[in-house]
């Protein structure tokens, strides 16, 4: 139903006609799609033409209440059902969303704004967290150390915690609702998800999947709306745990907020990703690793690479970095040949515009600059073109603010010592890539630099799902990261029991061989 409601085909010329009527987005309770009695509703708006898509509703107390009650009463038999069963639904659950990339792609194109390659890649990065999922037998077995004395036995396992709830960020429609939903309900959890309130339709599509995959009523939920509603999944008594991936102020509110109310929490927050460019890398391949990684997905990841570093020498590479930006083509994400997609709102748009400014302003260079960028055919989209910063200094505020756009800020520096130091006085530490063919300054760096995950001359090392998501200092807020064994301990907790079985109490009968009569 949703699926075709929200879907659209691929040729930007085909948006208009397709839209005809503003779809209202349902709330997903029981295995079911429920039109909302909210007063209050919230467009979506094509990144790309600024038409509204369809409308979200800020869901009513009583609808909250009504969807976690739902994962609550789901959980008693949930958590009981056998993890053979959990994971042969993980089975059809990924199964059926490789069968629908093609759909999930072109609704996140259509309301995020991204182009058709990277929203496949959302998609893709996301199934990947659900293929891990389906090894799940292997991840819960449990430890037992037998006779820690004479009969006596210890054994630890994982349990699931509960309902759980995830609050889910614009940028990745797919991938970060993959994150959250399929690892915790194939440990026994049930999840109200709440999409982002600028595309929710990737989520609602992939909820239709997981009910015909055979996930039960009540275990997956889907809710809408804004502050309000993230406020009752911090306070809601019936949520354990909360995951959140999203804007710095919301995610250490959500933490703050979530922890004073017991729950467990892990929110992943802001960036500033920096690239070290030393001058013996390959200067091909590290030039089109940064452009890619700076200006993909207009640069709306919370993984991309916004800071260069240029070591010594590797500073004369700058003509070189501004010449394949300049290259890129801006437009529709649905138009064949895009790389840059426009932003996810005039708001954000304009607060990247204004960043720029401000550093041309503090003294920097501005050496490409993407404001002035128009696409034929839609000139009401939010464009904004690649751009690059020079001479930027760490008193700049293009450098101490997220972007969250396609600009690129670049440094100078002599050392590599210099380097990190540089990268480690930031207060982020998300990610961080350094480019050369060093092996041992490429080991230096990775032993010293304070960030969570290192590429090396690899652009956005983001891990696959077999290790985790492990953000540093203020991009992470809580003890336990996304996905692979950190994901797994996250939505569980140990039991453990001592048992004691007396060798002694053991009755050895002679087995009977007559046939056996009723007395």
């Amino acid at each position: 139903m949703l699926k075709n409601a929200l879907s659209v085909g691929r040729s930007s010329s085909l948006l208009a006609s397709q839209i005809r009527t503003v779809t209202r987005v349902p709330l997903f309770i029981d295995n079911e799609f429920v039109q909302s009695e909210a007063t209050e509703w919230i467009p979506v708006h094509n990144p790309a033409t600024n038409e509204v898509v369809c409308e979200v509703p800020c869901a009513t107390q009583e609808e909250l209440d009504r969807a976690s009650a739902s994962a609550a009463e789901a959980f008693k038999t949930w958590s009981q059902t056998s993890v053979i069963s959990r994971q042969n639904i993980m089975f059809n659950l990924r199964n059926l969303i490789k069968e629908n990339q093609t759909a999930l792609a072109e609704n996140i194109t259509l309301e995020q704004g991204k182009t058709i390659p990277d929203a496949e890649g959302d998609v893709l990065r996301g199934l990947q967290v659900a293929d891990h999922a389906c090894g799940i037998p292997s991840l819960l077995q449990s430890e037992i150390l037998q006779d820690i004395s004479k009969d006596l036995d210890t054994y630890s396992y994982r349990v699931p915690l509960g309902v759980t709830g995830g609050i889910c960020p614009f940028n990745f429609p797919a991938m970060i609702p993959l994150w959250m939903f399929p690892l915790a309900i194939a440990c026994g959890n049930t999840m109200v998800l709440k999409p982002s309130e600028r595309d929710p339709g990737a989520a609602m599509m992939l909820a239709e999947l997981a009910k015909e995959a055979g996930v039960p009523a009540g275990v997956l939920n889907i809710v809408h709306g804004a502050v309000d509603t993230v406020n009752h999944m911090c306070d809601d008594p019936n949520i354990k745990a909360l995951s959140f991936v999203g804007s710095d102020q919301a995610g250490m509110h959500i933490y703050e907020r979530g922890n004073k109310h017991g729950k467990r929490v892990q929110s992943n927050m802001g960036a500033k990703n920096h690239g070290i460019i030393l001058p013996d890398a390959n200067k091909t391949a590290t030039l089109n690793a940064v452009v890619g990684a700076a200006f993909g997905a207009a640069g709306q990841r919370c993984m991309a690479l916004s800071t260069l570093v240029f070591v010594g020498e590797a500073q004369a590479w700058v003509d070189d970095l501004v010449e394949l930006s300049r290259n890129l083509k801006v437009g529709s994400g649905f138009d064949e040949g895009v790389d840059v997609g426009p932003m996810i709102s005039p708001k954000a748009l304009q607060r990247a515009n204004d960043l720029v400014q401000s550093g041309v302003d503090q003294g920097a260079t501005l050496v490409l600059d993407g404001r002035d960028v128009s696409v034929e055919g839609f000139p009401n989209g939010n464009w904004l073109g690649p751009t690059i910063l020079t001479n930027v200094t760490t008193e700049m505020d293009c450098y101490k603010e997220e972007i969250f756009g396609p600009v690129l800020v670049c440094l100078n520096v002599d050392t590599l010592d210099e380097a990190t130091e540089l990268v480690n006085a930031n207060r982020w530490g998300n990610g961080t890539a350094i480019f050369t063919n060093s092996g041992a300054a490429a080991r230096k760096y990775t032993m010293e630099t304070h960030a969570g995950q290192v590429g090396v001359n690899v652009p956005i090392p983001v891990p696959l799902p077999m290790f985790s998501f492990t953000g540093h200092k203020d991009s992470f807020a809580g003890d336990l990261n996304f996905y692979g064994k950190a994901g797994v301990q996250f939505y569980t907790q140990l039991k453990t029991v001592t048992s004691l079985w007396r060798e002694g109490d053991a009755d050895v009968l002679k087995a009977a061989t007559n046939f056996p009569t009723m007395k």
